[in-house]
């Protein structure tokens, strides 16, 4: 059973998922970045750009920490495009005697999802702030704004926002626009409205439109995503 909680990290959502479950849970992109842990390992998901299916060896427990997009890289200390659709272990990214002292206190722990929380904690106190430059960008695309209005709102040229968004995103702003947009609309769809008016709520020239886009980034239709 997958369940989900604000964090104590600003912006960040803490999430577990139980053992079982068949596939382990379909991951859908959403601009985002995780910490995972599960029964002795510590990843890291990266930004996707297509549907991740975890398989049959990842029935879990799970437990993740969820950063707003944007801030993971400097927690990490990694641009985000090394790790566009990937799943690494944090040991390849952190020195590995402190990543091994980490797993064995979230193990150990009563509490995993607590624990590995404070770890993120512990992260972010040790990173530079975020920068606000980037959360707005965030907050124009999510908005509907196109990316050249993103770009003059934040002072930046495309070339620019181009180059900023690859290392705290993972991909362009074109490509986070579509993202967050898909996002948008799932969240109309599960909230019962009908596909034509999602499509021209989420931003899409048409319930086509929409279709495609979902096909592209989820491997699925809209309709068969909203069964599952």
């Amino acid at each position: 059973m997958y369940a989900e909680r604000v964090s104590r990290v600003p912006g960040a959502v803490v999430w577990t998922r139980g053992s079982g479950g068949g596939d382990g849970g379909t991951v859908l992109p959403d601009g985002c970045m995780d910490l995972l842990w599960t029964e002795g390992r510590l990843l890291v998901a990266g930004p996707d750009t297509r549907a991740y299916r975890p398989g049959l060896g990842a029935q879990g427990p799970w437990v993740g920490v969820r950063f707003f997009p944007g801030t993971a890289p400097g927690l990490l200390g990694v641009p985000a495009h090394e790790l566009r659709d990937r799943r690494v272990k944090l040991a390849d990214l952190r020195p590995r005697g402190e990543v091994r002292r980490f797993t064995e206190r979230v193990d150990a722990a009563g509490d995993p999802a607590v624990a590995l929380e404070e770890l993120a904690l512990r992260l972010a106190a040790d990173a530079p702030p975020p920068d606000p430059l980037l959360r707005a960008v965030v907050a124009s695309l999510v908005a509907g704004r196109s990316v050249a209005a993103t770009a003059e709102s934040v002072g930046l040229g495309a070339r620019q926002l181009h180059r900023r968004a690859l290392t705290a995103f993972g991909y362009g702003p074109k490509t986070l626009a579509r993202v967050l947009r898909l996002q948008r609309a799932l969240a109309l769809v599960r909230a019962g409205v009908p596909f034509a008016e999602t499509a021209a709520l989420a931003g899409f020239a048409d319930q086509a439109h929409l279709a495609r886009d979902v096909r592209e980034f989820t491997g699925e239709s809209l309709s068969g995503l909203v069964r599952r």
